[in-house]
């Protein structure tokens, strides 16, 4: 399970991915809450934020995967965690000044999404440079536990903390995270790293990496679903706020529990994804269709604790998804092209989240949490059956309609047997 640990330098990266991971979280928690403390609640000024945070990502976020395949991947993360410690500092002062206003947050989220475009992809593709391509799943995995890990830990320090002395002290502990960070990779050996070929500066880079993956069905294929399971579904920083604040009347400590709550079936779904050697489509569609449910079922919880326990099977899958999901693309390019398609990817994961968050926002604000919540499931549900049915192939369909006693045997739907 813990199989890429044996890598030093992956040791190093983790080890520090800890802890600023914890810090991210605990600026997400007080982030959310000072907007909200700012505007009386507003769940679209909420949305705002999160779709600045992530509007960078919509705006520029393939230019970050040709970044990520120009430059060498250690240096350019360097100087992504220095950019991002900068801003968590200046808005732990204004906070802590008392000056904070929500405009400010706004530029700062903003600020965020811009050093995350070139973070995103450059992390994402420096991982198989640590690890070899045989390790990365268990790469990918194990980094998804050390994030939802820190998100567990990181929402209830932050509520306790947000209770006791405000916001302000948050993000200035979030600030000092990102030297964890920089010491490891400082330490790393660069004889051991594997780095891919770097691509020289060129003209037409982007396209070439947009013509590489729409030529390639399958990797469209996932990056369909993906979008608008993450554009509609995955808005939990959202909803969870507005649903612990609006619903149940709870206050800051409850808020960072029901993400953590959420956070324990993740890091429980990325734990199980590590101990899998490669993700299969089948695995991949599956848990998509379950988030879809489960997500459904949250927003119908009559309790708050009857809404934080199904928080945590809908975590799960949730991670068995995005885990699967990043794995089958990084495993199915050409190591030149990695930077590129995972820039596209994140551009997809994450950038869409400027069209959906305020979306949702909105109608959490005008119709009720609780709604935004199951539209959301409704939609990742709606386009994994879409999907599953356009990659049926013709011919299985035709054979089925023809004699609906008999069914597919193959993975493919090309070998057919009677039943019974």
């Amino acid at each position: 399970m813990f199989r890429s640990l044996r890598v030093r330098n992956y040791r190093l990266f983790a080890a520090g991915q800890v802890v600023s991971n914890t810090g991210t979280w605990m600026q997400r928690i007080a982030q959310d809450w000072l907007v909200l403390d700012l505007t009386h609640g507003s769940g679209t000024a909420l949305g705002i934020t999160t779709g600045l945070q992530f509007l960078p990502l919509l705006l520029f976020g393939l230019w970050g995967g040709v970044i990520a395949d120009r430059y060498p991947k250690r240096r350019v993360l360097a100087v992504t965690q220095v950019a991002m410690g900068t801003l968590a500092l200046v808005l732990g002062v204004l906070a802590l000044t008392g000056t904070a206003q929500v405009w400010h947050v706004y530029l700062l989220a903003f600020g965020l999404g811009l050093a995350t475009v070139v973070d995103n992809p450059t992390r994402q593709a420096f991982a198989v440079e640590m690890v070899g391509p045989r390790e990365l799943p268990n790469a990918i995995a194990l980094n998804s536990a050390t994030f939802n890990g820190a998100r567990i830990v990181g929402p209830a320090i932050a509520g306790v903390l947000i209770a006791l002395i405000g916001t302000g002290p948050v993000f200035l502990l979030n600030a000092a995270s990102f030297g964890a960070v920089l010491l490891g990779l400082a330490a790393m050996r660069e004889a051991e790293l594997n780095p891919a070929e770097r691509v020289p500066r060129g003209k037409g880079q982007l396209r070439e990496g947009l013509r590489y993956v729409r030529g390639r069905r399958d990797l469209v294929t996932v990056l369909v679903l993906v979008g608008f399971v993450a554009m509609f579904g995955m808005n939990f920083q959202i909803t969870t706020a507005l649903v612990a604040r609006e619903v149940f009347g709870a206050g800051a400590s409850s808020f960072g529990l029901a993400s953590t709550m959420l956070a324990v079936g993740a890091l429980a779904g990325a734990l199980l994804a590590a101990r899998r050697v490669r993700p299969t489509r089948r695995l991949l569609y599956g848990a998509a269709a379950g988030f879809g449910v489960l997500e459904m079922v949250t927003g119908l919880m009559p309790t708050f604790w009857s809404f934080l326990i199904v928080l945590v099977p809908t975590g799960i899958t949730l991670m068995t998804f995005t885990t699967a999901a990043n794995a089958t693309m990084q495993l199915s390019v050409a190591p030149e092209m990695r930077g590129r398609v995972m820039g596209l990817y994140m551009f997809v994961f994450l950038g869409t989240n400027p069209v959906g968050a305020p979306l949702v926002g909105w109608l959490a604000e005008t119709f009720g949490p609780r709604l935004s919540i199951v539209l959301g499931g409704a939609v990742a549900t709606l386009t994994t059956l879409t999907v599953i049915a356009l990659s049926v192939p013709r011919e299985t369909i035709i054979s089925t309609l023809r004699n609906p006693f008999r069914r597919a045997s193959s993975e493919n739907g090309m070998t057919i047997r009677h039943v019974g």
